[in-house]
């Protein structure tokens, strides 16, 4: 038996350990236990998965041995096992993240009872989405990662967080009817939903057609992924939930709708020519991502803003339609669920230390905690691309493959690119100059909580509100250890542009792919361009 053939325990994992910690309710000692167990375990599962598809190529699973196209299959290749592995990677860390937090709090902001199993619920639906080989299992595997959202969005039950979870709520069900609608007319026209099936049948349809299922798909997966100018309804919403599930959500959500978008544009429309509109969609999200960026001073829709921003950069590579391309915009992605989510922890961290996360409030941070400086600056140059970070590797690699396309809207989005790098770096120096660096006594509204702490630690008194209390060192040590991933993403840059690189060629190529689901003896429909370029 293959090691591929255990990638179902994936998604059985998680959903097992949120039906223990369901039934620990009464026991919260055991149910963190148990929760970050059995996360622990499928990260473990997933690099011997990751390991295993380097080896042996792309592998298939048929569910109850079922074939396809009929069955539900699972598909592990190179792209797929990566985004399992940095995805558990951080969801693990924002666990124990969470735990700590609940534990110093007496687990008032996010009930125990209730966030371990819908976390790991959340956790087997992202794994599903990344695992599966058929339009409908990808369907359920969305709808699974945000009903579980849905719950911890509002977790607390307090105004804002239920204002913006309704937010949030409707704009997911609208991507997902559409999603759905998406799914039933690909059935009507093909009788199939696996996607290695659809790779061979697409092409026979009328260009029309087909060209009318490809818009659907993208605007659905558009939404999910926040691209503009589907992305207005993202920077209301994160905000407002706990630190943890906010982390969480800026990390893996979003990438889960560009995992989509990147999956279906290579495997199922190779040879549609809507490179153009996804380029200018690329340009203007990460243009108008880091311009609302730069006009907030709340920390949390800052990132929020650059969040969207960056999207624009997998975007782009996407785009590109070029190997070059494509491996530079699979390693962006890693790279940026393990930044994103650690910036918002941090985020957590100082709006516990200074007791807000508005830059008015906060003043004097890097006296009061030298740590929680040092927690900020790396990940913040890493997001702005700063050498040599991996953040700006991957930029370098996007730029290049915009200088090799060669066409005037390529070239405008390596500009792009230069601006919003730029520009990125401006937005977190802003936050790192006012929150870390001017004294406490310049802020325009210092929160009391931070004027008491910089008090004790002038007087060196310990009166509950110094670093041990308001920093756990639980929360301390797993955004140290992602910040610590995020420099390891630059010291292995070589290995992880190796796995992109082949990852990329593999979707491009497809052969791999639709003949792991049907057989060696399945046809590989030839493809002259992808994406129309040249």
């Amino acid at each position: 038996m293959s090691i591929a053939s255990l990638a179902p325990l994936a998604v059985v994992l998680p959903i097992l350990g949120a039906a223990l910690t369901f039934l620990l309710i009464r026991h919260s000692r055991a149910q963190r236990a148990v929760s970050i167990a059995l996360l622990s375990l499928t990260l473990l599962l997933e690099c011997l998965l990751l390991s295993s598809v380097w080896e042996g190529g792309t592998a298939a699973v048929n569910i109850a041995g079922w074939l396809p196209p009929w069955g539900i299959v699972l598909v592990v290749d190179q792209f797929s096992s990566l985004m399992l592995v940095v995805s558990s990677a951080v969801s693990l860390a924002v666990l124990i993240y969470a735990t700590g937090q609940g534990m110093a709090d007496g687990d008032q902001d996010a009930p125990v009872s209730i966030f371990h199993p819908t976390y790991l619920i959340l956790v087997a639906g992202v794994s599903n989405a990344f695992l599966s080989g058929d339009l409908f299992n990808l369907y359920v595997g969305f709808e699974i990662l945000l009903t579980a959202s849905y719950v911890l969005m509002t977790l607390g039950g307090t105004g804002p967080r239920i204002r913006a979870g309704v937010t949030y709520v409707v704009v997911s069900v609208v991507s997902s009817v559409l999603f759905l609608i998406s799914i039933a007319m690909i059935y009507g026209a093909t009788g199939t939903v696996n996607m290695a099936d659809l790779a061979i049948k697409l092409g026979d349809l009328d260009p029309g057609t087909r060209t009318l299922l490809h818009v659907m798909l993208l605007v659905a997966f558009g939404i999910k992924a926040a691209v503009f100018p589907l992305s207005f309804w993202l920077p209301d919403s994160y905000p407002t939930a706990p630190a943890p599930v906010t982390a969480v959500f800026a990390g893996l959500l979003t990438k889960v709708g560009v995992y989509a978008m990147v999956r279906t544009e290579t495997l199922l429309f190779p040879e549609d020519t809507l490179n153009t509109p996804l380029m200018v969609a690329a340009l203007l999200t990460m243009l108008v991502g880091i311009l609302g960026a730069l006009a907030q001073s709340d920390i949390k829709r800052l990132l929020s803003f650059t969040l969207v921003s960056h999207i624009g950069y997998m975007v782009f590579g996407l785009a590109m339609s070029s190997a070059a391309g494509l491996g530079a915009a699979v390693f962006y992605v890693a790279h940026h669920i393990t930044i994103q989510t650690s910036l918002f922890l941090v985020t957590g961290l100082i709006e516990r230390r200074g007791g807000s996360s508005s830059v008015d409030r906060l003043a004097g941070l890097a006296r009061l905690s030298p740590l929680l400086a040092l927690l900020f600056f790396v990940p913040a140059m890493n997001l702005a691309g700063i050498p040599p970070f991996s953040g700006f590797l991957g930029k370098v690699g996007l730029m290049q493959a915009g200088i090799e396309l060669g066409t005037p809207l390529a070239y405008m989005l390596v500009v792009g690119g230069v601006v919003t790098s730029l520009l990125t770096l401006l937005a977190v120096a802003r936050v790192w100059n006012r929150a870390f660096w001017r004294k406490t006594t310049d802020a325009d509204h210092p929160d009391p909580v931070l004027l008491a702490a910089a008090a004790d630690a002038h007087t060196g008194r310990l009166d509950g509100r110094n670093t041990v209390t308001l920093l756990p060192r639980s929360m301390v040590g797993s955004t140290m250890g992602l910040v610590v991933l995020g420099v390891a993403l630059t010291v292995f840059a070589g290995p992880l542009f190796t796995v992109a690189d082949q990852a990329a060629t593999d979707m491009l190529d497809r052969s791999s792919y639709i003949q792991a689901v049907l057989g060696e003896g399945a046809p590989v429909p030839h493809v002259l361009t992808f994406g129309g370029a040249p």
